[in-house]
């Protein structure tokens, strides 16, 4: 027996006290892991979804907002949100743009708001793309020529729009206008946040990430997109992780974030579209954008598209410029709008 004796309680009392840690900190993994109910819609966000309708896609809900404006003129927009965003982007600009547009229309795409999340779901830009084909056919406005706002990942799902109108693979949109903002349009001057690129290039750590991912390090990394005098406030923050978390879009981040290696494998086809196209073009920059820098960004965007016409806002406004300094983004684009 010897000193055995003494020191084995002790042995076995260290260890069950180390699996009571173990279990102490497991139970809350297990629990965050398996389900966390998403948050209640605020009242605006409650507002906005109950002011918008749904059409079929594919099978899948599409969620999509149109209002009818100013009388006297038929013109058209279109508004294309960002990733991992929704059409909710646009709500600070909408009553102002729906003063100057016949209708104004926003779609939350597949995958994200109050669209359906399917999953699992091979999410592209391509499909993006024929869903907004899809609403225009449904509101019946495949001959009317259309104007289109888009931001982030919506900027690539315009310049595949761009591509098949100019191209007139489908022509089921004819495009009067379009103007960018904030958009990784160059692989080569595109840094996507870390969590990002974990998600899209893990096909071991995504699951386990998208389920672990809490309001806090969501806010933290939004936080970072935008600048240090236009951050969003606790409930701007909430109403976008809600916005997520409704029917579980958290978990098809990792999927839908192959928009960036589609971006990659397709440049060609959308830069292509984008230097070589006729329509009016404008981009709104907010130059303190971490993931599209200055200057590197716009350097590249006018030697490349040289036809298009350019606003950068003031140097403090970052990555999300229609909420940032929504103002800013009104002028500059009714200043585009007027210019043709």
């Amino acid at each position: 027996t010897g000193p055995w004796s003494a020191n084995h309680p002790t042995a076995e009392l260290n260890m069950r006290e180390w699996w009571l840690h173990v279990g102490l900190i497991c139970i809350p993994l297990v629990a965050v892991y398996l389900h966390i109910p998403p948050p209640q819609l605020s009242p605006a966000l409650q507002k906005w979804q109950s002011a918008g309708d749904v059409f079929h896609f594919r099978g899948n809900k599409i969620f999509y907002r149109d209002s009818y404006g100013a009388l006297g003129s038929s013109d058209v927009l279109i508004l294309l949100h960002g990733f991992p965003t929704s059409s909710y982007d646009w709500h600070k600009i909408w009553e102002p743009l729906a003063l100057r547009f016949h209708r104004v229309i926003a779609l939350d795409f597949l995958g994200f708001g109050f669209s359906d999340k399917p999953r699992p779901h091979k999410y592209s830009i391509f499909e993006q793309a024929s869903v907004v084909e899809a609403l225009v056919a449904h509101l019946g406005l495949s001959n009317q020529r259309v104007n289109l706002i888009s931001h982030d990942y919506g900027d690539t799902v315009a310049l595949e729009l761009l591509y098949r109108s100019d191209q007139n693979r489908t022509g089921h949109l004819t495009l009067n206008s379009l103007c960018l903002s904030n958009g990784g349009l160059f692989p080569e001057t595109h840094h996507p946040r870390l969590l990002q690129t974990l998600l899209k290039d893990s096909s071991f750590l995504a699951p386990l990430l998208t389920r672990l991912t809490n309001f806090m390090i969501f806010q933290k990394g939004i936080g970072e997109v935008f600048g240090p005098y236009t951050q969003p406030t606790n409930a701007d923050f909430w109403d976008m992780w809600s916005s997520i978390r409704y029917n579980d879009g958290n978990l098809v981040m990792d999927s839908i974030l192959q928009y960036i290696n589609q971006r990659l494998k397709h440049r060609e086809r959308w830069v292509g579209a984008l230097t070589s196209t006729f329509v009016p073009l404008h981009m709104i920059y907010g130059p303190l954008d971490p993931v599209n820098p200055h200057p590197q960004f716009i350097r590249l965007y006018q030697q490349l598209v040289q036809r298009s016409t350019l606003t950068i806002l003031d140097e403090h406004i970052s990555h999300y410029p229609q909420l940032e300094d929504p103002t800013g983004f009104l002028n500059a684009y009714f200043n585009f709008i007027h210019s043709f």
